[in-house]
């Protein structure tokens, strides 16, 4: 049996101060320091945070091998950016790329204390086994839990899509890993292959849904509707989906989504670099709408999204009262949430029955903390300078003192050839511009 003690407990909802934790891969008991039992190994956490692994709702790990590539890049719209950015980088992606691409992000989300991961991902030069590529990757040997995903889309072979969705759900299902269908966005998609979809598939989805004006735009010049009419029209709007951003949709719109007990992902920072807009979190407060929180691959630090999260909905929402400390707490819970769903595990709180995914991060209060006041020393305080020391996942010490513990290869070793990787793709793409 393992502990954590002298840990000063915080789940978004408790706060215990000076309590240790008993765990295997599932927390056993948590209490007071003065009637803690022993244990064979033992974490001492000094009075910092122990809080529950960070849940990310709507990644991108395809999207590693982007940092410093350079290639010609005049967008005047958000599908300039699609065509002249993504679309070319995941085209080229291979089952190598997507491997790499896969443990770099496992370690990077350790750093930040990420231990769930939603991914949604596009490879055009590996579509079936690209989703195993990354569970090995990611699961088997960095460690992490993770919820994967094919986008399919028109630009790739549409059976090929179908089927490695279908495949990955069907054969993959433990506490560590699950699969949802994936679908690229309206505008990628016809409905031909949304028919097709709908009839051969029951459950949940996940897709990108109005991230931008074009996006709509193309659907009602196209189908004259919009796109979550347009999604509801195939039956694709099922309970547990993730639509990921919703920044242009109406009030119908967000009734649909609501009635259909879907979770709608909020990526700021994406949009805010894409300047698609912001989405517009009172109308899905309005509409009793399940939030989460995602980053759509810009980078692995999920603290910051949470800030941005948090400030960029007050100026959204014209008022300082527009988006509370309540409702940062509703979209993070909901995030535990439906990863548990999926996973079919308890994530998110430091209470017994609930997994061992646990990360102690160092904090020193500059002024008294209580019960009472945790949470406001977490967001002004913690993730303004989030750097967990220990993550733990599934019982299993991943990141000890700040050094990964990667079971396979030298963190640096992996680095190392990552570089490489990432060089030839960099050339592979650079050959269309010559």
């Amino acid at each position: 049996m393992k502990a954590i003690i002298n840990a000063n407990i915080f789940d978004f909802d408790n706060f215990y101060k000076n309590y240790y934790i008993l765990f295997d891969k599932k927390i056993i008991e948590i209490g007071s320091m003065e009637k803690f039992p022993g244990a064979s190994h033992v974490i001492d956490a000094h009075e910092n945070f122990v809080m529950p692994g960070l849940v990310i709702g709507h990644t991108h790990i395809y999207s590693t091998f982007a940092r410093g590539l350079s290639l010609p890049f005049n967008p005047i719209n958000f599908k300039d950016i699609l065509n002249q950015l993504w679309w070319k980088l995941d085209s080229k992606l291979g089952k190598t790329e997507n491997y790499f691409s896969a443990l770099v992000s496992g370690i990077e989300f350790i750093k930040n204390g990420v231990t769930t991961v939603i991914d949604h991902h596009a490879s055009g030069k590996q579509i079936k086994g690209s989703l195993n590529t990354l569970r090995k990757a990611l699961c088997d040997e960095i460690g992490l839990r993770g919820i994967f995903c094919f986008e399919t889309s028109d630009r790739f072979n549409v059976e090929e899509c179908i089927q490695e969705n279908l495949l990955f759900l069907n054969e993959n299902n433990t506490d560590m890993y699950a699969g949802l269908f994936g679908l690229h966005a309206s505008l990628s998609l016809s409905d031909e292959t949304l028919k097709k979809i709908s009839e051969l598939y029951k459950g949940p989805i996940h897709v990108h849904a109005a991230e931008s004006i074009d996006d709509v735009e193309d659907s009602l010049s196209k189908y004259g509707m919009r796109v979550i009419n347009r999604l509801n029209k195939f039956g694709l709007l099922r309970e547990n989906s993730i639509l990921a951003h919703c920044v242009h949709v109406t009030e119908e719109e967000l009734k649909l989504i609501s009635q259909n007990n879907c979770y709608i992902a909020l990526n700021v920072s994406s949009n805010m670099n894409n300047a698609v807009g912001l989405p517009d979190y009172q109308k899905m407060k309005k509409h009793n709408v399940k939030t989460i929180v995602g980053n759509d691959g810009l980078g692995f630090n999920l603290a910051r999204e949470l800030l941005n999260l948090f400030f960029s909905m007050k100026l959204k929402g014209k008022s300082p009262l527009a988006f509370s400390l309540d409702d940062l707490r509703y979209s993070i819970s909901n995030t535990y949430e439906i990863a548990s769903k999926l996973l079919k595990i308890k994530l998110g709180k430091i209470q017994p029955g609930y997994v061992s995914d646990l990360i102690i991060v160092p904090y020193i209060p500059p002024t008294p903390i209580s019960k009472e006041n945790a949470y406001g020393h977490v967001v002004f305080g913690l993730l303004d300078n989030f750097r967990p020391s220990h993550v733990i996942v599934n019982g299993k010490l991943l990141m000890d003192n700040y050094k990964i513990t990667v079971p396979t290869d030298d963190v640096n070793e992996i680095y190392k050839e990552a570089r490489k990787v990432s060089q030839r793709l960099w050339e592979n793409l650079s050959k269309n511009y010559k």
